[in-house]
């Protein structure tokens, strides 16, 4: 379906333009289009100061603020200002010179008084102005807005309007989408361009909107704003065919004109480099540890519930661990921790990730920093609060019920879990980068219950599985989770098990027993089946969650998948 027909027009510096037109007019397409945020099914070209746009060099100039404001959390108006001053400068100013370009742009959007505030404690129109002033410090000529004033009321609206009035005059070009604009908001306007049903219906200047539509046998009643009589036009209330006909007018009542310019601030830009992948990923580390630390209620409830399951779990399997007659008890104490491990690491990361994925799409957009750099960041941020709740967790629950305490023993165990756990983590975030919070939640918990029924589908019989039902076993690495606990409990030549004197057949007395109920084949089957199914996931990150290898959610899913081939490597040499 064709959204946009036979579009043409000019954006000019130093002018505020307005994108009008009713729902579904094609509105956002257009902006989308001329941010370069959609690339694909377009016909057509789209120039520079008379050259053909090349689309890399004209994202380093331009950057796009999208209609909905969301923001990090847990920072400060300066703290986010300074750490997008980071990302977007790098060594470039001195951090004296990054502070006197924030506040000079807080003065400018009237933040100065929100300075140390929360961003979460912002008003609408305070967020997004703030959402504008991230985007100012890098100074950029051409700056793309999608509906600025949606949500705000009537001075929040004028206020956001002023601004980038100012910041057009300043010489920039500023584009935006505007819905129903008042007419006192409408005024400000210095251009306006119109588009129904994905055609022009007028473009050009504010004040000549009017006498346009008179030449053409339109009289915009006194008293009435010109822009939604435009609009009622444009939706067909006065006839489709007069739509056709103000459409045929606009390209001979209002010709192209050439635009001549001395200078070009595109070729300009290209002189400023782009900061090395390790100041962003140094950035966005330190930007991660203070939203963590400062998000202590979450904190607190990780921390609580890790020892009440800790506890419980603990004594429904209290010091069963050196006894011979609960050792089938002792595998599904392993299996629970797995199962703990599963689940822990990957609902928060479900529910979280599909929120930041959406702001972290739009300053990978304006060009903040690498998607690699802050996936590895986020990483690196997590590993040891992960740990340290692990930690927690192990602690609790090794000694409670009874593990034998031998320092390799339990350097497997704890090692296992922690791999399992980074693992679920992985999981977790592949899935939320595809699917949003309400889906991922449901989607992950469903694609994760067949790797736990799999793994454990030849416990209690010796013989060996068909190839057909071994291959899917070994391909979720709960198996080799719970082959890792298994032998970090029983392998490595541990000495029969006490077995209470009232038990008259302790038949799992012997650890040799234990393994071989259990089921273990081949390393080489093992490797050969993790390599596999890695090999699938891979595939399907690549191939049909995502269109283009270099989208968001295939390089997240890819190097989700690189982690987890290392830490399934890594379980597989701690099970053998």
């Amino acid at each position: 379906k064709a959204i946009l027909r036979g579009l043409n027009g000019q954006f000019k510096s130093g002018e505020l333009t307005a994108i009008l037109g009713p729902s579904g007019a094609g509105k956002s397409t257009l902006l989308n289009i001329l941010a370069g945020y959609r690339c694909r099914g377009i016909g057509g070209s789209i120039n520079i100061n008379g050259q053909l746009r090349d689309i890399r060099e004209f994202k380093k100039m331009s950057c796009y603020i999208m209609q909905n404001d969301l923001m990090q959390p847990n920072l400060t108006v300066f703290e986010a200002m300074s750490f997008a001053a980071d990302l977007k400068l790098g060594r470039r100013k001195s951090k004296s010179q990054k502070c006197a370009a924030i506040d000079e742009i807080l003065s400018t959007l009237r933040l100065t008084g929100t300075r140390d505030t929360l961003t979460d404690r912002l008003s609408g129109g305070e967020r997004k102005r703030l959402t504008i002033a991230l985007e100012l410090v890098n100074n950029p000529p051409v700056i793309f807005l999608d509906e600025p004033t949606t949500g705000l009321d009537e001075l929040s609206s004028s206020q956001c309007i002023d601004v980038l009035q100012n910041l057009a005059h300043f010489g920039r070009t500023v584009i935006c989408s505007v819905h129903t604009p008042s007419a006192s908001t409408f005024r400000k306007f210095d251009h306006v361009y119109v588009v129904a049903n994905g055609q022009c219906t007028y473009r050009g200047a504010t004040s000549d909107l009017v006498p346009f539509l008179q030449s053409i046998g339109l009289e915009c009643p006194k008293h009435y704003n010109p822009a939604d009589f435009i609009i009622e036009i444009s939706t067909g209330d006065y006839g489709f065919d007069l739509v056709e006909q103000i459409v045929t007018c606009v390209d001979t009542k209002l010709p192209l004109l050439p635009i001549f310019r001395s200078k070009s601030e595109f070729e300009l830009d290209k002189k400023n480099p782009k900061i090395s992948w390790i100041d962003q990923f140094n950035t966005l580390v330190k930007r991660m540890m203070m939203q963590i630390y400062r998000n202590r209620n979450y904190m607190y409830m990780k921390i609580s519930l890790h020892i009440f399951l800790g506890i419980l779990i603990g004594a429904m399997y209290f010091n069963m661990g050196n006894d011979g007659s609960k050792a089938l008890f002792n595998f599904g104490f392993c299996f629970a921790c797995l199962i703990f491990f599963l689940y822990m690491p990957m609902l928060p990361v479900l529910l979280q990730f599909p929120f930041e994925i959406r702001i972290m799409k739009r300053e990978h957009f304006n060009r903040w920093y690498d998607l690699s750099a802050y996936y590895w960041a986020l990483t690196v941020v997590n590993i040891p609060f992960q740990m340290t709740f692990a930690v927690l967790y192990l602690l609790m629950v090794y000694f409670i019920t009874g593990q034998p305490l031998e320092l390799h023993r339990s350097f497997m165990f704890f090692s296992t879990c922690f791999i399992c756990a980074f693992i679920a983590e992985s999981i977790g975030y592949n899935i939320a980068s595809v699917f949003n919070a309400v889906n991922s939640i449901f989607v992950g918990p469903a694609l994760t219950c067949p790797l736990l029924l799999v793994a454990v589908q030849d416990f209690g019989d010796p013989r060996p599985l068909p190839l057909y039902r071994t291959i899917p076993m070994y391909m979720s690495y709960m198996r080799y989770g719970l082959e890792g606990l298994i032998t970090a409990m029983y392998g490595h030549g541990r000495q029969r098990l006490y077995c209470p004197p009232e038990e008259i057949y302790c038949h799992f007395s012997s650890p040799k027993e234990i393994l071989r109920i259990i089921g273990r084949t081949l390393f080489f089957l093992k490797l050969e089946s993790c390599l596999i199914a890695l090999i699938i996931i891979m595939h399907i990150a690549r191939t049909i969650f995502c269109k283009e290898w270099k989208s968001y959610y295939s390089v997240i899913s890819y190097n989700n998948n690189l982690i987890m081939m290392l830490q399934l490597f890594m379980t597989i040499m701690i099970t053998n």
